[in-house]
């Protein structure tokens, strides 16, 4: 029987649209929904458990994959088979889940499993856009409680016109790229990067896509109703007692504020708000704590976070001592790491990063092996985020969905400042050694110092700020360089990276509902201040980049060359190149680009670098008709002896013993020999010998009286390893005398 199904329609008003259909796939899942838009299709799909996991947090899991079948092509590797997953799923799964996560009950401890797959690809649709529609719909059809429907869009900018969802092609034409989250009333989530925009025209951007959010949220409503929402699980509330609450709000409340009055650092902070928990501990009895453990903890945690945000409110003083719009102090170096290509220190407060750059050919581009995308980065950033860095000790397990990310953003942040005839490939290691808040915005900093110590040509310094906010709804207060407590106990963490021009990346989520976009701009101009003022503190440190790389650091010089020396640089089996590359210390490379050959040549030695040019130019060497060049003899035959043209070493022609001189020539060397140096006139191709024709005598004054004679016949410049070597008076190793009369030679 042939399921029914429901549809709903998002037109997006330029020919383009965005179905959402339910009732024919995965109908086991507690809700599911397959988006089209063109050719593209995503299976959405919803589970939770009705069983109480025993983790004191949401066990969510939001899983985005993309089909290698569904661009028509296979996975890469032995088993050709989907393995983990790549950065950009990686990506996009935060995305979703950053959108997604605070709108579930936070007593709402269940195993909660989203997956979206990328079933179809469609080469003018980028799936990740659609993610987040296709989740909160496969949502709505379910009975997993959720506050309420949102969506995801990216908006883009090309001509000065917003667009929602462009493709790829039209991303590469726009100065903005973001992907906006929101609920019907409020904006949750931004994220992208932009070429330098101003902070109204980021504003604009963002209520552009909320309206069509808005959209989209209630093609998803008229979904669920025409499908039949089904009523909201009952669930397990989390336990309450309001004696005990008011029983540790009395006894902790005041403590924590003075503590958090005092600003201190964040280990002495520490230590005195876990004092303050165990004195609220050690006034239950061991049966209350027994029964209510968790409990009393769990109110302890909300009244520090009450305690601190009324002093920020009330008072305008933060956990360090700070006034809102106030920036840690600041200290940085560069050329710290003596062996790398380039170094930077960067410390704010308690957070420090350390930023290497490591210069390399395009050999070293980071490929990028997607269903949906394939190409290469010559510029990208990896972040590391060791347990030291906080005081901590746990496994490592490999790179974390959050160092991903943290990386994808100060890559953004930066790249746009990378030249675009910048030859290197360029990449940024970031270890952060300490974290007290922003170590993603550190890196920033840290990496700008680091290119410009390598010699990069940035167009501009980058510098990046968190901002967070407080709020009770009568009261507000932007923070400015936020600690790591206030981004756990805050209600923003917008992360804002740019020049002195404009905006080059950012980075938001807000936990608040019904943000005001008055106090949107005014975090953004509050952000941009303190972007200024760490400019500034950067600048002091290095200005602009320096005039060279490092003398340890390889130096590389592109030469282009036409197409059909190609195959003479690299030689028969690569011997040619990788001769060059042995003598001249130096790693070439080369890559053929709109029919020429791009040959990429690194190394640190400027005299190693010029042999690779010399010898190319040699290779490339075309001699003229008719001009005379300075040859020098490097080998001699009994017909002749082979020249090398002095301008283009390796350059070798037959200067044949007819052309020597005037004169009947017998033996070569009664002209010329090894060594010599002469001028000789190019002639071009001999279209009798089909060979490049070089004459000495033609450069010689032609003796008086002289006669000339029929030109000998080419025998002895042909089959002459068939017929043996011929002696001085004209026989051969054989005794044969194949000489023509004397009569008939002109003598």
């Amino acid at each position: 029987m042939i399921p029914k199904t429901f549809k709903e329609v998002i037109d997006l008003g330029d020919g383009r649209s965005i179905s959402l259909e339910t009732g024919k796939l995965a109908k086991q899942a507690h809700g599911s929904v397959e988006l089209r838009m063109g050719n593209a299709v995503l299976l959405c799909t919803v589970v939770s458990s009705y069983k109480e996991s025993t983790m004191d947090f949401f066990p969510l899991t939001v899983d985005y994959r993309e089909k290698f079948a569904a661009a028509g092509r296979y996975p890469g590797g032995f088993f050709k088979r989907e393995a983990r997953p790549s950065d950009g799923e990686v990506l996009t799964m935060r995305i979703v889940d950053r959108v997604l996560r605070p709108l579930f009950p936070s007593d709402y401890k269940t195993e909660t499993q989203v997956m979206i797959q990328l079933m179809s690809h469609d080469e003018e649709v980028m799936p990740d856009a659609l993610a987040g529609l296709a989740a909160s719909a496969a949502i709505q059809l379910s009975d997993v409680p959720f506050e309420c429907a949102i969506s995801e869009a990216r908006v883009g900018r090309v001509n000065g016109e917003f667009i929602i969802n462009p493709s790829r092609s039209q991303l590469l034409e726009s100065d903005i790229d973001m992907i906006i989250g929101a609920s019907a009333d409020s904006v949750m989530m931004v994220e992208g990067e932009m070429d330098e925009i101003s902070e109204e025209e980021m504003a604009d951007a963002i209520k552009f896509a909320h309206e069509a959010i808005k959209i989209q949220i209630e093609a998803q409503l008229r979904l669920a109703e025409a499908f039949g929402k089904k009523p909201v699980r009952e669930y397990a509330a989390a336990k309450s007692d309001e004696t005990i609450a008011a029983r540790v709000r009395e006894i902790a409340y005041q403590k924590v504020y003075d503590i958090a009055k005092g600003g201190h650092g964040k280990k002495e902070r520490s230590e005195g708000f876990s004092g303050v928990k165990e004195e609220v501990l050690a006034s239950f009895s061991e049966e209350e704590l027994e029964e209510n453990s968790g409990l009393i903890k769990t109110y302890y945690n909300k009244v520090e976070k009450e305690a601190v945000r009324e002093l920020t409110l009330a008072e305008g003083t933060r956990l360090d001592g700070r006034k809102t719009d106030e920036i840690r102090p600041i200290w940085c170096e560069i050329d710290y790491l003596p062996s790398v290509h380039g170094s930077a220190i960067f410390t704010r407060g308690e957070t420090q990063a350390l930023a290497t750059v490591t210069l390399g050919t395009s050999r070293e581009a980071n490929m990028i092996d997607m269903p949906t995308h394939q190409g290469e980065e010559t510029f990208y950033l990896h972040y590391n985020f060791p347990p030291f860095c906080t005081g901590e000790a746990y496994p490592l397990r490999g790179t974390s969905r959050r160092e991903i990310g943290h990386g994808n953003l100060a890559q953004r942040a930066l790249k746009g400042m990378v030249p675009a005839d910048c030859p290197y490939t360029i990449r940024i290691v970031s270890e952060v050694l300490e974290s007290n808040g922003s170590s993603s915005m550190a890196t920033v900093c840290a990496g700008t110092m680091a290119m410009m110590d390598a010699g990069i040509k940035m167009k501009k310094p980058v510098s990046g700020i968190a901002m967070g906010l407080i709020s009770d709804g009568d009261r507000h207060a932007v923070l400015s360089d936020i600690l790591g407590d206030e981004d756990h106990l805050g209600d923003m963490d917008f992360k804002v990276t740019g020049t002195e021009d404009g905006i080059t990346a950012c980075q938001m989520d807000i936990k608040v509902k019904g943000l005001p976009y008055e106090i949107l701009v005014k975090a953004l101009k509050q952000a941009r201040a303190g972007r200024l003022h760490i400019l500034e503190e950067l600048t002091k440190t290095i200005s602009a980049p320096n005039e060279d790389v490092k003398a340890h650091a390889p130096k590389i010089v592109t030469k282009i060359i036409p197409q059909e020396f190609i195959g003479a640089l690299i030689g028969p089996g690569g011997k040619v190149i990788q001769e060059m590359q042995k003598t001249s210390g130096c790693t070439i490379v080369i890559n053929e680009v709109d029919e020429k050959g791009v040959v990429e040549i690194l190394g640190t030695s400027q005299e190693g670098i010029d042999s690779v040019l010399a010898r190319i130019e040699s290779l490339m060497f075309k001699p003229a008709v008719g001009e005379t060049y300075e040859v020098k003899v490097i080998k001699m035959l009994d017909f002749g002896a082979v020249v090398e043209f002095l301008v283009a070493p390796g350059n070798e022609v037959l200067l044949h013993v007819s052309e020597l001189a005037w004169e009947r020539t017998e033996n070569v060397s009664d002209v010329v020999n090894m060594g010599d140096v002469f001028e000789v006139k190019y002639f071009g191709i001999d279209p009798k010998t089909r060979k490049q024709k070089v004459s000495r005598k033609a450069l010689l004054p032609k003796p008086e009286g002289y006669v000339a004679r029929p030109p000998r016949d080419d025998r002895n410049d042909r089959g002459r390893d068939n017929r043996g070597s011929r002696d001085n008076r004209g026989r051969d190793d054989r005794g044969r005398d194949d000489r023509k009369p004397r009569e008939n030679r002109n003598d």
